[in-house]
């Protein structure tokens, strides 16, 4: 470890004396790091502390006057602001001012921003994890040279692995609770109830109430064609998509959604449309994920439940319903002219302490293992049970159009009566249709 981190120091000491401005910037960078790396071999059994590294790396990021920029979610920017404030207040005597500028930045649309032009994006951003690599293809992405062993031990698995191409870490995690679940008014379901969609339907039904999920939606479309043990990924290239959706049972699939559309203890309401239905009293439960955790607290008060999805009806048979399991990443853009003061920055952001008050301030549940421990919520337990059924999200851009609608035929009961094998032959059709690039 104290060889590793001596590595990660004299890394870090080379990207921040280096100038970027582009490819050939970012490799003279890597190729200094690199011969700094092997001229720390000899270090290898420096008795230095994590701290006392991270501190090194910073004497020498800050030696002079630093200005980074950072960009996080509209929601975010007062946590950020006092973040960054206690970023600056921990280095700020190493000799240089530091200044940190925030911006509003969707992560959702982080990628198509910064790809418009890498070289203005910047120095430290938030992304989803679905856009890492068409970002790292792109080379808007630093690989992290920071404490990368850290960043793997402190974290979750599945948050690194979110974070990793090829094996390289390209990005610090940052939340690790971009799913769905199950949200349920406890005073009318009981916890063997919520284990079964037929059993909540039935008894919301019987009372005129319902039961909502997005169906005309692909990422939650997902979940029932997954549960059923079928294939959707990124093909070997990146950019397509592979589908076996139309391969027994997915005919079956369609035919069991459709049926669970026309159920009258169940609606399909868009994103938008959840809070509404929480409110007006329609709904009784919903699937949905931990950004409407604070209204459904809201409407149930101490009848506010959550846990994983339930089964639903194939064939007879119960399958436990799948899902998308999704990361928010902070990166470092190598055309950062202070690539390693970026780093420290994304580093810091992504900490114990600052994961934790994430928590604390936006309800966000942290990647970080310790802030996750310490961390307690009825949405965060049913992200973690959720958890064992979940997969990356990890598809190509002509997935999201056919599978919203597949998603829609169903909703609105087929109502050209087509085929359901047809239907399911469609849609794979267009979700692996190849990608105009």
């Amino acid at each position: 470890m104290k060889k590793q981190l001596s590595l990660a120091m004299a890394g870090v000491m080379a990207l921040s004396l280096a100038a970027c401005g582009g490819s050939s910037a970012s490799s003279a960078a890597t190729s200094t790091a690199e011969a700094a790396s092997s001229a720390a071999e000899s270090t290898a059994e420096s008795t230095a502390a994590e701290g006392d590294v991270l501190d090194q790396a910073a004497a020498a990021a800050f030696a002079q006057d630093v200005t980074l920029t950072m960009w996080g979610a509209e929601e975010d920017q007062d946590l950020l602001r006092e973040i960054s404030d206690k970023f600056i207040e921990k280095y700020g005597n190493y000799g240089g001012k530091i200044t940190i500028n925030l911006g509003s930045q969707s992560e959702s649309t982080a990628k198509d921003t910064v790809l418009t032009d890498p070289t203005a994006a910047a120095d430290v951003y938030a992304f989803a994890d679905d856009q890492l690599n068409e970002l790292v293809k792109a080379g808007a992405l630093q690989e992290v040279q920071l404490n990368a062993d850290d960043i793997k031990s402190r974290n979750t698995p599945a948050s690194v692995d979110a974070a990793t191409v090829d094996g390289k870490i390209y990005a610090y995690p940052l939340t690790a609770d971009n799913g769905y679940f199950m949200f349920y008014d406890k005073s009318f379901f009981t916890e063997d109830d919520v284990k079964s969609l037929d059993t909540m339907m039935e008894k919301a039904a019987a009372a005129g109430k319902k039961v909502s999920m997005d169906v005309a939606n692909g990422w939650y479309l997902y979940s029932f064609y997954a549960g059923a043990g079928l294939n959707l990924s990124l093909a070997d290239d990146g950019v397509n998509t592979v589908c076996n959706w139309n391969k027994a049972p997915g005919a079956d699939v369609t035919q069991a959604v459709i049926d669970i559309c026309k159920n009258p203890g169940f609606i399909a309401l868009k994103d938008e449309e959840f809070t509404g239905k929480l409110k007006d009293g329609t709904l009784v439960a919903g699937v949905n994920g931990t950004w409407r955790a604070n209204d459904a607290a809201e409407v149930w008060g101490d009848n506010y439940a959550a846990c994983k999805l339930p089964t639903y009806t194939l064939n007879g048979e119960q399958v436990q319903m799948a899902s998308f399991s999704g990361y928010k990443l902070i990166g470092v853009n190598p055309h950062s002219a202070n690539v390693g003061a970026a780093m420290l920055l994304a580093d810091f952001v992504t900490n114990e302490e600052n994961e934790g008050l994430r928590f604390k301030e936006r309800a966000q549940g942290p990647s970080n293992i310790n802030a996750l421990a310490a961390a307690s919520s009825p949405a965060l337990t049913a992200v973690v049970a959720q958890s064992e059924y979940a997969n990356l999200q990890r598809v190509g851009g002509n997935f999201w159009a056919s599978a919203e609608t597949l998603g829609s035929i169903c909703v609105n009961g087929n109502p050209d009566g087509k085929d359901t094998q047809t239907l399911v032959d469609d849609a794979v059709a267009g979700i692996t249709a190849p990608v105009t690039q």
